[in-house]
């Protein structure tokens, strides 16, 4: 991969789910993303792209029997060994999430929460701040005459972007994206992407996606876990052209992933899907069928 400046990596990242049984979601994960650049986390079902998404600005602290070891470092600072306190971390790391959900508000308090919460504004810098936030997202147009509205009213598509607009305004430096089209039709969901392209001069942008075309589109670097382990890490162009490895290879060419390291031949969707649900987290599959 070409070098660029590091915004945020990880290293030697592991997650363990100890429920009823104890499900290894990430691996040794240690993986850089750059600096003002969009990278696409793909893989199969289950095999710990939301959980990896999740690592970075520490949300699995909200789930029980979760051990995490390791370390993420926003520039040179770890967060997980640190006093700063927690939703000082997460402000500088936004979370946009799969299923897009307004706050139970106006729209022009969606994008107001945040800053109301870590900061003093005066009115006029608050509203100059939501403009600012809801034109980045290419929304301001559509809603600027209606401000007062619940945010509820907008479109899946639009309450998306809303969602998008409440993250930047707290001014964070990356912007996690889980996901973020997945619940919307076409038209929308290619609104949303050409919205974070326009993101990369201000913001680093991680995406999780189950789309190989979405990655090709909007991904500047692409990041391949397997079963919970790194696989490859590599620019979009040579990932999708001239992969490094071979499991890599098969699967962009959409054949079952061999596990060199192990022999084992598992299909990957079979082999992902019965360890994890889609974040990593243990799965239906995991408990033993009723009366047994």
């Amino acid at each position: 991969m070409t070098e660029h400046d590091t915004a945020i990596r990880t290293e030697d990242l592991e997650l363990t789910y100890d429920g009823n049984r104890t499900v290894r979601a990430l691996k040794g994960v240690s993986v850089a993303f750059a600096t003002n650049r969009t990278t696409a986390i793909i893989g199969p079902s289950g095999c710990g792209k939301t959980t990896l998404l999740k690592c970075l600005n520490r949300l699995h602290e909200r789930q029980p029997d979760v051990d995490v070891s390791g370390e993420v470092y926003l520039g040179d600072q770890p967060l997980y060994d640190t006093d700063e306190p927690l939703p000082a971390v997460r402000r500088r790391i936004g979370y946009v999430p799969q299923t897009p959900t307004p706050l139970p508000m106006s729209i022009y308090d969606n994008v107001a929460y945040g800053p109301r919460l870590h900061g003093s504004y005066a009115d006029a810098e608050l509203d100059e701040l939501v403009e600012r936030c809801l034109r980045k997202v290419d929304l301001w147009d559509e809603v600027r005459d209606r401000l007062g509205s619940p945010g509820a009213e907008l479109s899946t598509g639009q309450i998306q972007r809303l969602c998008l607009a409440r993250s930047l305004a707290v001014d964070p430096d990356v912007l996690l994206c889980d996901e973020v089209t997945s619940a919307l039709d076409p038209v929308s969901a290619r609104n949303v992407e050409a919205t974070l392209e326009s993101l990369t001069d201000e913001y680093t942008i991680v995406a999780v996606t189950h789309s190989m075309d979405q990655a090709q589109r909007i991904a500047d670097d692409v990041v391949f876990l397997y079963l919970g382990e790194l696989v490859e890490a590599n620019d979009a162009r040579s990932f999708f052209e001239d992969p490094d490895s071979e499991r890599t290879r098969r699967f962009v060419e959409g054949r079952p992933v061999v596990d060199a390291d192990t022999d084992e031949g598992t299909e990957s969707g079979r082999a992902s899907g019965a360890a994890a649900g889609d974040d990593g987290t243990p799965s239906v599959a995991d408990s033993p069928p009723a009366g047994r």
